[in-house]
């Protein structure tokens, strides 16, 4: 079994293809996946070294695995690199520069998918730790907080229904004086 594991998201075989053979031989396994769904399961099963995505996907595009794996600070750190065959799709999205993952243009050369592995490997250790959210939404916030809080939301919630009722009294009214 390879020590590490490389994913790479693409809707292309040809891509997937000729990623693979760009890479050089070592211990590493290279895992495809051809949708963004797939992609995204990949990552949470498998925790790769390194994920190559494609912005444009089936079933969930390159721009919602990329939010997904932003949320979870766990796969925010694997470095990852984002490919597209048309760089404004990625930067109207994402404003350059890009801080937490490189871009590749599609196609790309050997020596300019090197390049970007190493900076998307330099920029996952670079990029400051962020650490995951409490799993109890109560933690650290006190008694008196979490029922001052569900207080102001019974008192919302009464002023909505009481506007609801004048709401409703304003438009029987307009309806009567229209009839």
């Amino acid at each position: 079994m390879a020590a590490h594991k490389i994913l790479v998201i693409d809707d292309s075989k040809v891509i997937r293809m000729r990623v693979q053979d760009m890479l050089p031989t070592g211990n590493f396994d290279i895992l495809e996946a051809k949708d963004g769904v797939q992609g995204l399961q990949l990552i949470r099963d498998e925790m790769p070294n390194l994920i190559m995505l494609d912005f444009l996907l089936p079933k969930m595009n390159g721009w919602d695995v990329f939010q997904h794996i932003q949320a979870d600070p766990s796969l925010a750190a694997i470095p990852l690199v984002v490919m597209s065959g048309r760089k404004e799709e990625v930067t109207e999205k994402l404003p350059e520069p890009f801080e937490y993952f490189e871009f590749i243009e599609k196609p790309f050369e050997k020596a300019e998918l090197m390049e970007a592995i190493k900076a998307a490997m330099m920029k996952a250790r670079n990029r400051p730790h962020v650490s995951a959210a409490p799993t109890n939404p109560n933690l650290g916030v006190g008694a008196e907080e979490v029922a001052a809080l569900n207080a102001r939301v019974d008192s919302l919630e009464q002023e909505v229904a009481t506007l609801k009722k004048q709401l409703a009294q304003v438009v029987g009214f307009i309806k009567q004086k229209l009839s």
